[in-house]
């Protein structure tokens, strides 16, 4: 085996044990709550509380660290980078703290703002592992941890601009033959504070009657200062948020198109409101839906019901026609026996004589 396939398995071999480690702990931990937004003003101190519980079966103690973080790409997910300024060095929690098994504690989160510090958005995570955290340069801490979100606003002149790059459905579909309807949005936030979208996705028909309204930001994600985020929400049907992976025959799609049925163009409207003063941003998508499947089946299922009906007629008009002609033709037998009966009844009669 070569060196290089030799490294190649160590470093898959150490990435599965790091995603159990971390999962293992991701469940002996848990804090709450997951994420804190909070605001104050430069200069001021704000204290906050969390809480940790040891979900193991044995007593542990954990050891505290920071980090800042910023948006990774346009899914939300945050990139952690060393505390050395900002808010990750503006807080403080206690070094260490012992839990017993099953045990939980609440503990304060003091913030000190600088006085100095920027109107506007600062990010950071309060971590907790089982390692302490290692100051040498160099030197690595094995371990897993876990952490809390702490999104704060300083108040103050703060610069609030975002606008809707994109909105579309998935893949920039215009047809679809059932509901759902999945949709995306790309938010661009050019501000220096973070940005949470509220607002819906508003339906109208062909006649401009509104079929349906959903959550325009149902994760109820944040844009943070400078960055992009796509976020995504659903037209669902009956049967769910995603249509089953294999649809099966053609009778099959025809019952999915019928338990998550629309038919005919739709347009789509996204409405959000952003910022402190409810700034709006809005973007229309058209799209059709032609349950083409159901169609062709209730047009065949009509034509048959037709053939059935029209068979059915016809043999009721014959059958008509038959008790018609029997009842004529016993009504002619009838008439015929009375008629010889009377003719009888004139010749064989007597008749008086002459006399000669």
């Amino acid at each position: 085996m070569s060196d290089a396939m030799h490294k190649k398995i160590i470093k898959i071999t150490l990435a599965i044990f790091c995603l159990f480690f971390i999962s293992n702990v991701a469940q002996a931990l848990t804090l709450t709550p997951i994420r804190l937004e909070i605001s104050g003003n430069p200069g001021q101190i704000v204290v906050k509380e969390m809480t940790l519980i040891n979900e193991l079966s044995t007593a542990e103690t954990y050891y505290s660290s920071y980090a800042n973080f910023e948006a990774q790409g346009e899914t939300g997910t945050p990139t952690f980078v060393t505390a050395k300024d900002d808010l990750g060095t503006w807080m403080e929690v206690p070094a260490s703290l012992s839990l017993t098994s099953g045990e939980s504690k609440t503990i304060p989160i003091k913030i000190t703002i600088p006085k100095n510090a920027d109107a506007g958005g600062h990010f950071a995570a309060i971590f907790w592992g089982t390692t302490p955290t290692i100051k040498i340069p160099g030197a690595v801490a094995i371990g897993a941890k876990t952490g809390m979100l702490v999104l704060l606003r300083v108040n103050g002149a703060v610069n609030e601009k975002g606008g809707i790059l994109e909105f579309a459905t998935k893949g920039k579909q215009t047809f679809f033959t059932s509901l759902p309807v999945s949709f995306y949005y790309r938010f661009q936030n050019s501000g220096s504070d973070r940005i949470k979208p509220a607002g819906d996705v508003v339906f109208k028909n062909i006649i401009g009657l509104t079929a349906a309204k959903i959550s325009g930001n149902p994760v109820e994600g944040n844009i943070l200062p400078n960055s992009i985020r796509k976020i995504e929400t659903v037209w669902q049907g009956k049967d769910g948020p995603t249509p089953p992976e294999v649809k099966g025959n053609f009778f099959t799609q025809a019952g999915y198109e019928w338990n998550n049925f629309a038919f005919g163009k739709y347009n789509a409207e996204l409405n959000l409101t952003y910022g402190t003063e409810n700034q709006v941003a809005t973007a229309p998508f058209s799209f059709w839906v032609f349950p083409w499947h159901l169609t062709v089946f209730l047009i065949i299922l009509l034509l048959l019901i037709f053939l059935v009906l029209r068979a059915g007629i016809k043999h009721y008009d014959h059958w008509v026609i038959l008790q018609a002609e029997e009842m004529l033709e016993h009504k002619y037998e009838k008439d015929e026996h009375e008629y010889k009966g009377h003719e009888h009844e004139n010749h064989g009669g007597s008749y008086p004589h002459r006399k000669i």
